[in-house]
């Protein structure tokens, strides 16, 4: 966080799944202004027709390079940050203000009103569909590792973590905590670290010999490293069914009509192919877009 979330054992009322790293300033809106927003309680009901009003729509993210993060200049970017911006563009509110927070609060955070939707690329989970609404996902998610180069210890599963006793790292709230658990691998001895640059600067130290993540933040993380290289994209199993993930903005359970006019824009964007053209800019592929939907994911 992308999570997945981006997206992962992230214990959200006991839920999996991903990623965790906080933006360290504030980052800017459409608009271009600063902030974060207050706690003030807001009314419920006819959330589309209040944020029009307000103008503004409070976006809590969790900055993960290339979900959602400031890029070098100082922007607001990333996928879902640049999707939002879009979509509630086209539902009549002009300006998007970011509120940074760790990836395990963004479910409290916007269920006590701190922000109106979640757009970090959350993975769509039953846990966490208890707690929220999602839109459809914007995107599908296999896991891959990173390891040293050639991956001198043939490392391509979780059983093959577990079978060959290596050691695992990962980031804070990723789902594969939950994945290599369900493989037999020890909770106790899985690295945590901060993200995928920190799991990216553990594999090449030699500190660890492999960190597990989303294979779009694999692969982009080790785009410049002479010492590690990112496997092949795959899916891991539990309960012997592999698990493929789908990341989307997560919303208030009172706000259905909010998740609904957001839905009908995604599907509009995902049939025209202007959704692919946004999220390409990012390091996503054709074989990530998706036609999942919430309801599937939340079964």
């Amino acid at each position: 966080m992308a999570r997945t979330p981006r997206r992962r054992d992230n214990r959200e009322s006991g839920s999996i799944r991903r990623r965790s790293l906080l933006l360290g300033t504030a980052a800017v809106g459409v608009s271009g202004a600063l902030g974060t927003a207050g706690c003030a309680r807001v009314a419920s009901g006819d959330a589309l027709a209040r944020l029009k009003t307000q103008g503004t729509v409070r976006l809590g993210i969790a900055g993960e390079v290339p979900y959602g993060y400031v890029d070098e200049q100082g922007a607001f970017t990333g996928e879902a940050p640049e999707l939002a911006k879009v979509v509630f563009k086209r539902l009549g509110i002009d300006r998007v203000q970011p509120v940074a927070t760790d990836f395990g609060s963004l479910i409290p955070g916007l269920n006590s009103q701190q922000f109106d939707v979640v757009s970090a690329g959350m993975y769509i989970k039953k846990e966490r569909c208890r707690q929220v609404l999602f839109s459809d996902p914007e995107y599908q998610m296999l896991d891959s590792f990173i390891v040293r180069k050639g991956n001198p210890l043939g490392l391509r599963s979780y059983e093959d973590v577990v079978a060959g006793k290596a050691r695992l790292a990962t980031g804070a709230g990723y789902a594969e905590i939950g994945y290599a658990v369900a493989a037999g691998y020890p909770e106790k001895d899985i690295v945590i670290l901060q993200d995928q640059v920190a799991g990216l600067n553990a594999v090449e130290s030699g500190r660890v010999d492999v960190f597990a993540g989303t294979a779009l933040t694999a692969r982009e993380v080790v785009k410049k490293s002479t010492k590690a290289e990112a496997t092949e994209a795959f899916a891991a199993v539990v309960d012997g069914e592999k698990q493929i993930d789908g990341g989307g903005f997560a919303f208030r359970r009172t706000d259905q009509d909010l998740r609904d006019a957001f839905n009908a824009e995604i599907l509009r964007m995902k049939k025209s192919g202007e959704l692919f053209r946004i999220l390409r800019r990012f390091g996503f592929t054709e074989s990530e877009m998706t036609t999942l939907t919430a309801e599937e994911l939340c079964r």
